[in-house]
Formats: C-alpha cells, structure tokens, sequence
C-alpha cells in the first residue's frame, strides 16, 4: 500500500514522503491515527503545497527545538528513591517519571522523545538524551539521591565499638 505521510513517522519516513507499507500497517494504524493518507492522483498533487509549507514548519519548529534544547542543557533534574544495598535503587527512574518532572518545572516535553536504553535503576548523575526535533537533541542532567539517611559506620560511633548484644543484653567487643 502506497501512502502520503502527513507527520514524521519513526523509522518509516519523514512529513510528505511517498512510503510502501503493509497493507494492514497502513489500514489499521497510519490512517486512523491521521500519520497519513492514501497515495492517489489527487492526493499526490497536494504533495507539493504539503511539501512546501512542511518546510516552512519545520524550519519555525527547529528554531524552537534549539531554544528548548539550550534550556533543557543546562537544566539538572533531582529525583529522591528508597535505596538498598549498593545503592541500588526499589523501582527505577523512567521515561515518563523524567517527562512528568520537566512539565512540573513547565517543559512540554513528549516521554517518547526521551532516550533511555533502560530505566535508571542506581544512585547518581546520568545524561540522558532527549531527541526533541529530527535535527535538535538535547543532554539533560538527572541526578538520582537516596531518600535514606547516610548510614554510619562502627569507626564513626565514639563508643569505642562496643555495642550491647540485642540478643543477651550484654556488652559485645568483638563485633566489627
């Protein structure tokens, strides 16, 4: 099946391509969802006029791409989880908690514009990419703290190491 794509679509084509696609693919998800519309005569007229105010649309897009994508480069986002060993985090930090947290602070950012290969899932500060326009990425720092207080050490208690033994109740020294 021959379409017209009316929107960038990913890994099949950009806004005004003529692209073969299966049938049903084109059928069930392209035309239903307005990504494009079929390839005739007509329609393949209008190309030109699509083509054309495409290009004035998307020249007015990148220029707001490349504002947002120097404001969200220099932006640090903050996330605080419950920790365990290692520093290893319960649950991790995803797509969609990174989108919800630019819109708090007034970014419009899609979640399927942003990169993650895998969910983060540890302590500390990570660059994530965030492709904003075909031709505009940004790097967004996300820094992930524990929620939990700092632990202390025995060599940071001034008790000279002893602790009571929850057990019996009595002093134990040989305890590291």
């Amino acid at each position: 099946m021959e379409v017209i794509l009316k929107e960038d679509v990913n890994k099949l084509g950009h806004r005004g391509d003529v692209v073969n696609v299966a049938a049903g693919y084109g059928r069930n998800y392209l035309l239903p969802g307005k990504l494009a519309m079929e390839a005739t005569a007509a329609n393949k007229a209008v190309i030109e006029q699509m083509k054309s105010s495409s290009l004035r649309k998307s020249a007015a897009e990148k220029g707001g791409a490349e504002e947002l994508a120097g404001k969200l480069n220099e932006l640090v986002l903050t996330f605080e989880r419950k920790t365990g060993e290692n520093d290893h985090l319960f649950g991790s930090v995803t797509s969609q908690d990174i989108a919800h947290e630019l819109e708090l602070q007034g970014y419009k950012v899609d979640r399927r514009k942003i990169h993650l290969e895998e969910p983060l899932k540890t302590v500390g500060e990570f660059h994530v990419p965030i492709k904003i326009h075909r031709e505009v990425s940004a790097h967004l720092q996300v820094t992930i703290k524990s929620d939990a207080p700092e632990r202390t050490t025995a060599s940071e208690i001034n008790d000279d190491s002893v602790f009571k033994s929850t057990y019996t109740g009595e002093l134990d020294d040989n305890r590291d």
